[in-house]
């Protein structure tokens, strides 16, 4: 059977940014925890060794697979700050237009700096994703 890797754990979210190399991304990284902690309102908690999340809530899909997952969340890494939302909803494509300097994978936001983006998009972006969730997995508890 399939083991989830990124599980909610009881490292320190602190020690995590301390021990991140580069001085501005450690800098940023502490003004993203206060962002999101203050627009989710929920406190921080590292999933897995690098993503620090907001929240959680647990999905199944129609293939059977399920687990946890934070509802929101970023990593400050070494090449970029990547930033965790939900993903399958059009309203993120639209908010993403005014975000500033990033650019996209399949379930990640990425970007060099906090200073390339628009916070009230970003805050915008949280509630947008957590709002979603909650509409998609109805039935389960989010933390």
């Amino acid at each position: 059977m399939y083991e989830l890797k990124t599980k909610e754990n009881d490292n320190s979210v602190i020690e995590f940014i301390e021990n991140v190399d580069s001085i501005k991304k450690r800098e940023d990284a502490y003004k993203l925890l206060d962002i999101f902690t203050e627009t989710t309102g929920y406190s921080a908690k590292m999933w897995g060794p690098s993503i620090i999340g907001f929240g959680s809530y647990h999905y199944k899909y129609a293939t059977g697979h399920e687990g946890d997952a934070p509802l929101v969340g970023f990593s400050p890494r070494k090449a970029k700050i990547s930033l965790y939302f939900a993903t399958g909803d059009t309203e993120r494509e639209e908010l993403l237009k005014d975000f500033g300097k990033h650019t996209t994978g399949k379930a990640c936001v990425y970007i060099n700096k906090l200073a390339d983006i628009d916070v009230d998009v970003l805050k915008a972006l949280i509630n947008r994703s957590i709002a979603f969730l909650r509409e998609t997995y109805p039935n389960e508890k989010g933390d």
